[in-house]
């Protein structure tokens, strides 16, 4: 019986390695069918492969030996279990897998938000910050003498976004176009940040994480993120039949701009 925790390269490797001494055959695919056929089974492989991958990496054990065998059972018809019976054992593996999840995002979560206060308490000494009765902080790059938005006009902004530790996961400028979204669509750091700047200004937000994405894990930003935005406002508009929203609350780029490039 082979069982693996976190020698995720030995599961793969030995999964491909057991397979193989159970070929029936070692035959060339040749023919078009063939090929098909044997794309079907490495497709199959492929997935199976992967799951055994992600499950010990999550510190998991796999019986291997079982899991090929369960793969050949079922193939012939003759697996041991019922249907029901399966799908009893996958979910109380999926409650064991989901519980670790839940338990790494915690972790994750709670490092982020320490990281997050500690950003906060360092950028707020800087003379030039100002933080507002929400935690928002900004600091004025540069001062428009435009418009000042209000919350139901629609804007247009380019942007950079960062992790409190440099990490950028954004930015409208290497897009080669702005954004342009209703306030009202963005999260709240934005909403609030943006209707204290004159059109042509470019302001640095620190966002707290309640003002941001909370809990939430949004493509490549961990839950409880500090969030660092340079924004710089183009153009102020009211709202019109041709100004509806892409905004900031549910980012999609890499998780984190939801319509392309476009920060909600």
């Amino acid at each position: 019986m082979k069982k693996f925790t976190r020698n995720t390269l030995a599961v793969v490797t030995s999964f491909s390695l057991f397979i193989s001494a159970h070929s029936l055959a070692n035959n060339e695919p040749t023919t078009d069918l063939q090929k098909e056929s044997y794309s079907i089974g490495a497709s199959v492989g492929n997935y199976i492969s992967n799951q055994i991958f992600s499950q010990t990496k999550m510190g998991a054990e796999v019986d291997v030996d079982m899991v090929v065998q369960g793969a050949i059972d079922a193939l012939k018809g003759q697996q041991k279990f019922t249907d029901e019976e399966v799908l009893t054992y996958l979910n109380k593996r999926a409650e064991f897998l989901n519980a670790v999840r839940i338990a790494e995002i915690e972790k994750i979560a709670q490092k982020s938000m320490a990281d997050g206060q500690a950003y906060l308490e360092t950028n707020k000494s800087n003379s030039d910050v100002v933080v507002t009765k929400s935690g928002l902080q900004y600091q004025v790059l540069k001062q428009g003498e435009g418009r000042i938005p209000n919350p139901e006009d629609v804007v247009t902004v380019n942007y950079k976004g960062f992790l409190v530790d440099g990490t950028q996961f954004d930015d409208s400028y290497e897009r080669g176009e702005p954004n342009r979204f209703a306030l009202i669509s963005v999260i709240a750091g934005w909403q609030e940040g943006i209707t204290l700047m004159p059109e042509g200004s470019i302001y640095k937000f620190a966002i707290p994480a309640a003002l941001a994405y909370g809990n939430d894990t949004v493509g490549m930003i961990p839950p409880s993120s500090t969030l660092v935005f340079e924004v710089e406002l183009v153009k102020v508009e009211e709202p019109g039949e041709n100004a509806h929203g892409m905004g900031l609350s549910g980012m999609g780029m890499g998780g984190m701009m939801g319509g392309k490039g476009s920060p909600h």
